[in-house]
């Protein structure tokens, strides 16, 4: 699921997350300009019965979300994300996706979303500034390729 929030709509995501007093000192003041948010929402009972319908009982994962061993609604919800930001990239805005952390009630509560739904962050879109201010995430170096991926075993 997608809760897709645009123009003035996106004020509710900001003002369960960030508070007014906080906004003027936000290190990313651009970013609460952002014309449109998504938030992708994983749903752990859609898969649990679908996997309980008759062509999918072998499975046993239709019993419930512990005879998982992946939680693959989140897997699932975080390509869908990752579609979203590509696509977006494609068509040549600005896209970021973010955490929540521990606003995530808060951001539940003022859109509505089930108590048995989990947003797996948020990605904001729109048209990036010129001049961009890099995070200190993006200065540290990067793992070699070599390190990461590991040809023919590990």
């Amino acid at each position: 699921d997608l809760v897709v929030l645009e123009g003035e709509q996106t004020r509710r995501y900001w003002d369960a997350s960030l508070a007014p007093e906080r906004r003027r000192s936000f290190p990313w003041p651009g970013l609460l300009d952002a014309p449109v948010l998504i938030i992708p929402v994983g749903n752990p009972r859609a898969y649990v019965e679908r996997y309980g319908e008759d062509d999918k009982t072998r499975t046993g994962l239709g019993n419930d979300e512990g005879a998982w061993s992946v939680p693959y609604w989140y897997v699932d919800t975080a390509f869908s994300a990752m579609i979203a930001l590509l696509a977006s990239i494609d068509e040549g805005l600005g896209a970021l996706f973010f955490g929540q952390f521990e606003h995530e009630p808060a951001i539940k509560e003022a859109l509505g979303i089930p108590v048995d739904r989990r947003p797996v962050g948020t990605i904001a879109l729109g048209y990036p500034k010129a001049e961009q201010r890099p995070s200190v995430s993006s200065q540290r170096p990067r793992r070699p390729l070599d390190e990461i991926v590991h040809r023919g075993g590990w």
